[in-house]
């Protein structure tokens, strides 16, 4: 299958912008799984909860979710975006899988970072995988890549790619998700943001950029600049990630002593 990712720079609050953007960036693209950024539409640096549930909307009913869906039923293909939810009074910083059916799925972060908690409810789906019948996708969202046993939790449900929208800050983890990858003997399709955001009294945050796919071996088919829009594509088996044999004695999971891992 091919899969890919979407590398841009979101401008702050503005949705329709930042959606025609993206929908005529796909315009014309082959692939079977395109992953987007995280909060891609509203950009990241928010001042106020009020700003957050003014640009918040609901899933699968809003319309981003919804013209996301004509774009994965045009193109045949699966697409999964980052983009601030509302549920209620609540807003969730969440992930979108869509397929050439519509909506399969929404994924909530557990993980928030910064000031993200003070916007945003934490993450109460869990992790699940979906089998959209070529591949089997689990979806983290930026700061989750932090927690090993997030990655874990779906390679042990039988994901073969976890998609991973992000606004990425920190420097490690384009190198980090190589490990997630190998540990787990998974894919990984990492979607960052570039461009630098500040807003307020803030102080500024800078994107990093470097969107990737990774093997089950550790290798980067495609890894993005640091500041560059860019889309990257890759073909990938994803039976690959199904084979857990590492040599002749070793299982990557079958190894596992989960008795010994309890505190």
């Amino acid at each position: 299958m091919k899969v890919g990712f979407y590398q841009f720079n979101p401008l702050f609050g503005e949705v329709k912008q930042n959606l025609d953007a993206v929908v005529s960036r796909l315009a014309g693209v082959e692939a079977d799984l395109i992953v987007l950024p995280e909060l891609f539409t509203t950009g990241y640096q928010f001042i106020s909860k009020a700003e957050v549930q003014a640009l918040a909307e609901p899933i699968p009913a809003g319309p981003t979710t919804q013209r996301l869906m004509e774009v994965a039923r045009r193109q045949g293909m699966f697409l999964i975006a980052g983009l601030a939810e509302s549920e209620g009074d609540r807003c969730y910083n969440s992930s979108v899988l869509l397929g050439p059916t519509g909506f399969l799925g929404c994924y909530r972060k557990t993980h928030l970072f910064f000031e993200e908690t003070l916007f945003f409810a934490p993450g109460d789906t869990g992790f699940h995988v979906w089998d959209i019948g070529i591949a089997k996708v689990g979806m983290l969202i930026c700061f989750d890549w932090f927690y090993p046993e997030a990655a874990r939790t779906l390679a042990l449900q039988g994901a073969d790619i976890l998609c991973h929208p992000s606004n990425l800050v920190l420097p490690h983890c384009p190198d980090a998700m190589i490990t997630r990858c190998l540990e787990n003997g998974v894919f990984s399709i990492t979607a960052n943001r570039v461009g630098v955001e500040q807003r307020g009294d803030k102080s500024p945050l800078r994107y990093i950029g470097q969107s990737e796919i990774v093997t089950p071996k550790g290798a980067v088919l495609s890894r993005a600049s640091k500041d560059k829009e860019e889309m990257g594509l890759a073909e990938i088996d994803p039976r690959q990630a199904r084979i857990k044999s590492l040599n002749s004695y070793n299982d990557l999971f079958k190894d596992r002593r989960p008795a010994l891992y309890e505190l």
